[in-house]
């Protein structure tokens, strides 16, 4: 019967049949059948759009591991451009091969345990129902964004294998299990467990697309690898005195945080994971999923403008220049704060979540420079320090509405400080803060220590010094000779060379005379 067209004469025909009595039973069954037809049809559509979205959300979120290599590239010397460009690459490549063997199992693994799941080995038993394979995509998208933070940390200083290897245990290990913990149905401090598990002080952590999770992970483990090697050769002179080291490319970088602010638009909306989904009555153009998207998006933009814009400002009175690598660290600490509570605060509040994240970073900068503190990308002060912030502002400022639409099921649950919420979300995130910094010091910080204690962290102060391009990658990005054929010359001309015409300089007493 569910394969007849549905037409009025077909129904009147069933109505009709039996004598005139009409046949009430097969014409019931023909409607039903047809409304159930319509029904799957529209599940399936449904499923298709949330999955279009969730890919293209994930196609962006992995646009930004071009902007992490453009960011990095224009924040390092030229003699290093190669090396940091090529880790950015592997750290997709080593994220990938691990997190489809080991993390997202440890992630999402369910049914599992609070700490860590233990499904989903190699995608087995993939797709099922609530995992599919444009989840694992958007995931592992996070996960080597997380790797990438960290690069930038180490820059100009790392043995190539330390890359590795740190990226390899971070995607396919301490990644994961803090996800699990904050994002995973089974996690013991999600905000999002099953039904009938209990919330973290009745609320769970509200960490939306990764404050915690993702920026300050990376922060943090940032952190323990530049502090366990130390500081560049010259990044300090003989009386502590800071000494800047600038990047070598000043498009790099604006094309960098470009790329950047473009991936955040699947980063933040993208965490909503599907579109397709009402709040309100049927047909309402704006109590749905849809609109709640328009609305992170807005929140995530306006933090990062507050945030460029006082930094402007702020390092304008502090130094005097309108200098253009700090507005562009500061956009991104705005963004790196927002991302937490990007999809329940008002928009109004983004524009204060990134203007305190821009005095955060201000702040740990200054902080850095005190304790010698050495991170040409400052990763671990932009998203260690304004990671942080952003979890602290979520408890302060989610709005009760838009609690409720995000972590749907648990009504009653509390919501930010500031808007008559209660302390208790705040008490979640402050026990988030600690965790975080306390598993990824627990992991990572052995980790790179092992690594310099095999000497398999740190390159030689003659490697250094000659650049990590051509020691390790046999040729340097940039290598110009001038011109001496008459065309050209002294005029400016040019001409790419192969690295083999290159030798290696300067020598070693050279090196020790500038450590000196």
């Amino acid at each position: 019967m569910a394969q007849q067209t549905c037409s009025a004469p077909v129904l009147a025909g069933l109505l009709n049949a039996g004598g005139g009595t009409g046949n009430m039973t097969a014409a019931a069954a023909y409607i039903c059948s047809q409304l159930e037809t319509a029904a799957l049809t529209a599940a399936d559509i449904t499923s298709s759009v949330d999955t279009v979205y969730l890919l293209f959300s994930a196609y962006l979120v992995f646009s930004m591991q071009l902007g992490f290599a453009m960011l990095c590239a224009g924040s390092v010397r030229a003699k290093n451009t190669m090396n940091i460009m090529l880790t950015n690459v592997l750290d997709a490549a080593a994220g990938g091969l691990f997190y489809y063997l080991f993390g997202f199992a440890f992630a999402f693994g369910s049914n599992s345990n609070g700490f860590i799941g233990h499904h989903f080995f190699s995608l087995k038993s993939i797709p099922s129902p609530g995992f599919d394979y444009s989840y694992f995509l958007f995931q592992w998208a996070f996960a080597i964004a997380a790797a990438g933070i960290t690069s930038g940390s180490i820059a100009e200083r790392t043995q190539f294998v330390a890359y590795l290897i740190y990226s390899a245990f971070l995607t396919g290990f301490v990644y994961p299990v803090v996800s699990h913990w904050f994002w995973s149905a089974d996690g013991w401090a999600a905000a999002n467990r099953n039904p009938g598990d209990s919330l973290l002080f009745g609320s769970g952590v509200m960490d939306f697309a990764g404050s915690g999770v993702v920026h300050m992970v990376g922060g943090i483990a940032g952190l323990w690898g530049a502090l366990i090697e130390g500081s560049r050769i010259g990044r300090f002179d003989h009386n502590g005195r800071p000494v800047a080291l600038r990047g070598h490319s000043a498009t790099l970088v604006v094309l960098g945080t470009f790329m950047l602010w473009f991936g955040w638009y699947g980063f933040n909306p993208g965490s909503f994971l599907t579109i397709a989904k009402s709040y309100g009555p049927i047909g309402s153009p704006l109590n749905g999923q849809w609109s709640a998207v328009g609305r992170t998006a807005v929140t995530t933009t306006l933090s990062g403008c507050a945030a460029a814009l006082t930094t402007l400002f702020g390092k304008r009175s502090l130094t005097g220049h309108w200098n253009m690598f700090d507005v562009c660290n500061g956009l991104l600490g705005g963004f790196a704060a927002i991302t937490a509570s990007c999809a329940i605060v008002e928009p109004w509040a983004a524009l204060i979540c990134g203007f305190v994240a821009a005095w955060v970073l201000i702040g740990c900068n200054m902080l850095a420079e005190k304790f010698h503190y050495d991170d040409p990308l400052e990763a671990a002060q932009l998203h260690g320090g304004c990671g942080a912030w952003g979890i602290i502002f979520t408890a302060l400022f989610a709005k009760e509405q838009f609690v409720n639409e995000a972590y749907p099921g648990r009504p009653g649950r509390p919501h930010g400080l500031f808007m008559g919420g209660g302390g208790r979300l705040l008490a979640a995130h402050l026990i988030q803060i600690l965790v975080i910094v306390g598993w990824v010091s627990v992991t990572m910080g052995p980790l790179f220590y092992a690594l310099h204690k095999l000497g398999l962290l740190r390159i030689s102060a003659e490697e250094e010094m000659a650049g990590l391009d051509l020691t390790w990658h046999g040729g340097a990005a940039y290598v110009y000779h001038e011109n001496n054929s008459g065309e050209g010359g002294h005029n400016g001309g040019g001409f790419i060379t192969k690295a083999s015409n290159v030798r290696l300089e300067p020598p070693v007493a050279a090196v020790r005379a500038n450590q000196a």
